[in-house]
């Protein structure tokens, strides 16, 4: 038989692969407000909630507060970098306001780790103790992660239209919970566990949302030009802009 460790390992590496891909799903969403060189109706929260959850995570793995995790480590570091560039992108692009926004809450983001990491090495000063401390703080930022896609759920359901909720983004937001949450059981971790179940809940719940709401959603259009039918009863010609369907 398996071991639990092996079991463990095994679903990690799958967690990790998946959270790549949950890391890479926006990349039609960047590529769309790159070519428009606007963010649209886009919301940051989702990636600024991330960058925090990432950093939290990142310090979790290290040797000095959880040993034994780099299978946390190493996803969350390559999330930091891809959530970084994702945020940088976001900021050239939008609005005056909402960059200003952005800025201040990485401003607040980068204190409050600077706090955490200096509070966490200088007052506790065993593994157990450090785990716990972030572990805390990890279960509480990875549910406003997971739940950062609920003000996006709710235009959902106000415009009945899942334009800007993509579906690749929800698919892997749920097996990405579904898949760490079963590390986290294999060998119990608190910590892992909470955060992760809620991921799965509200991943489901926007793949629920965007099944409803996938056919009400409306269609983008494009105008083609096409020449006039002459009939004998035509005095002029010209083109007519017509509107076809996507």
């Amino acid at each position: 038989m398996v071991s639990a460790n092996v079991a463990r390992n095994i679903v990690g590496i799958i967690g990790n692969v998946i959270s790549f891909g949950l890391f890479l799903s926006p990349v039609p969403t960047f590529w769309r407000i790159y070519k428009a060189k606007d963010v649209e109706e886009f919301k940051p929260d989702p990636y600024l909630a991330t960058l925090m959850n990432c950093l939290l995570w990142f310090f979790y793995g290290l040797p000095i507060v959880h040993p034994n995790s780099t299978l946390v480590l190493t996803i969350n570091g390559i999330g930091l970098v891809i959530e970084g560039a994702y945020i940088i992108m976001f900021i050239i692009y939008a609005a005056k306001n909402t960059r200003w926004k952005m800025l201040g809450v990485l401003a607040i983001e980068a204190a409050f780790m600077a706090a955490v990491v200096a509070g966490v090495l200088v007052g506790a000063h065993t593994h157990e103790k450090r785990s716990m401390i972030v572990g805390i703080l990890c279960v509480i930022f990875g549910s406003i992660m997971y739940a950062s896609p609920l003000t996006i759920m709710g235009k959902v359901i106000r415009t009945k239209s899942v334009e800007y909720m993509p579906f690749f983004l929800s698919l892997v937001n749920f097996l990405n919970g579904l898949c760490w949450m079963g590390y986290a059981l294999i060998k119990f971790d608190i910590y892992i566990t909470i955060p992760n179940a809620l991921g799965t809940i509200f991943g489901l719940i926007q793949l629920i949302l965007y099944g409803y709401y996938y056919r009400s959603t409306p269609k983008k259009g494009k105008n083609v030009e096409l020449p006039t039918v002459l009939t004998k009863n035509a005095v002029t010609s010209g083109d007519v802009s017509v509107t076809i369907e996507k």
